[in-house]
């Protein structure tokens, strides 16, 4: 019996805790490994079942997210290819849970997500779930008709000038003067071998992410619940050098290799950086 089907048992309660009694004194620390697993996939699959919800005649309903808070001790526990494993270990199990629970009716989310975070407040061995319904990915984008200048009679903008701004108040009228904002360099986004757009980047250091309501990112890239909310960070250094800072729950690739996690890569203009089904690329000026 392998390990994600046993677990899948011991979330149905078919069976008890006799398969790891039976384990050997080497196996230790894999039954840790499986009862922790086991214990938050339980929690996970109840906080599911609370959130789940099938309206008439539609679909499934359940969040597109579950947030597992560890406490500081337990963070330091699982880390790199521990951690890996126990996000995927959820992700499987979960994901088959989600199908079984919704019986014949069809989920309306295609794929979730499961990340681990830390709760300061918890004891070692105490973890929370949160569930989280991100309404960010159904955003519009509103397009309005451009102005022609030559026939408004307003002149025309100028981006070399000095931005000023006219506030008028009760007692006077007063001139915010605003520094006019500098292009470092820009940056390509492409998806599935289309180019979306190219986005003007103006700070020495940006985040790069799906996002959220709670979480803004400077290079938001929308539509795949794959991107973690901050997947990457990029900086750019005076001397005109680009370095990348994976953060994401799945890989980041520069020039097809794979970047370790929260490892600080230098990437140059003319090397592909993939997140999942996105691929960007630095302009300078």
């Amino acid at each position: 019996m392998g390990l994600i089907e046993s677990i899948r048992k011991w979330i149905d309660g078919e069976s008890g805790e006799g398969l790891l009694e039976a384990a050997d004194e080497h196996a230790r620390p894999r039954r840790i490994w499986e009862e922790f697993l086991v214990k938050i996939a339980r929690e996970v699959e109840a906080v599911m079942q609370r959130e789940m919800f099938t309206p008439p005649g539609g679909p499934t309903y359940i969040p597109r997210e579950y947030i597992v808070y560890l406490s500081a001790e337990d963070d330091r526990d699982w880390q790199g290819d521990k951690r890996r494993g126990l996000e995927q270990g959820l992700f499987h199990v979960l994901s088959e849970r989600a199908r079984e629970l919704s019986g014949q009716t069809p989920l309306a989310a295609k794929s979730f997500a499961v990340e681990l975070r830390v709760d300061g407040t918890l004891s070692k061995g105490e973890f929370r779930v949160q569930g989280v319904w991100d309404e960010t990915e159904s955003g519009h984008t509103m397009v309005t008709p451009r102005v022609d200048l030559s026939q408004s009679g307003k002149p025309a903008f100028n981006p070399n000038d000095t931005i000023r701004e006219t506030i008028e108040t009760a007692e006077n009228e007063q001139t915010i003067v605003r520094p006019r904002v500098i292009e470092l360099y820009s940056m390509e986004v492409w998806r599935d071998g289309v180019r979306e757009s190219v986005v003007p980047i103006s700070k020495p250091e940006i985040t790069i992410g799906r996002g959220s309501r709670s979480i803004t990112v400077d290079l938001p890239l929308k539509g795949d619940p794959e991107v973690s909310r901050v997947h990457a960070v990029l900086t750019r250094e005076n001397d005109g050098r680009y370095w990348l800072t994976p953060k994401g729950r799945n890989p980041t690739l520069v020039g097809g290799r794979e970047l370790p996690r929260e490892d600080r890569t230098e990437v140059r203009p003319d090397e592909k950086i993939a997140i999942c089904n996105f691929v960007l690329r630095i302009q300078p000026r």
